[in-house]
């Protein structure tokens, strides 16, 4: 299975936070499973770290993800393609972070699994998340 993860479980997975689900260690540990990381969160993460919000910088982020074994997903046409096709559920609140919605259209355009611990997920009528 591919899965693509968010950034906060991708920062807790390679620091190995206790705010890492246990169902997400389990699968992270499943050797049938093929974890991703986006471009897109090494982006928020150097904006982030620009901003002094995060100690830890894209450039970081990018060899840790190397060494932990996860591949690159790089932003493409396609992903752009199904930015324009998910489906918010009518009259929920707003969901204004852009980095959360380019993940959510890669993993779509692609056909793989984002895991998020983001609630606002929840206003997308998409099957290609899952909220643990």
């Amino acid at each position: 299975m591919d899965i693509l993860l968010d950034t906060h479980l991708l920062l807790w997975a390679l620091g190995d936070s206790e705010y890492l689900p246990e169902s997400v260690k389990t699968i992270i540990n499943d050797e049938k499973t093929n974890l991703y990381y986006s471009t897109i969160s090494m982006w928020e993460v150097a904006i982030k770290h620009k901003k002094g919000k995060l100690k830890i910088s894209g450039t970081e982020l990018f060899h840790y993800c190397e060494q932990a074994g996860f591949k690159e997903l790089v932003l493409n046409e396609k992903h752009i393609i199904a930015l324009e096709t998910i489906e918010k559920i009518e009259e929920t609140p707003p969901h204004n972070d852009p980095f959360d919605k380019i993940l959510l259209a890669q993993a779509k355009g692609d056909g793989m699994l984002l895991l998020t611990h983001d609630k606002c997920f929840s206003y997308y009528d998409e099957p290609y998340y899952r909220i643990v």
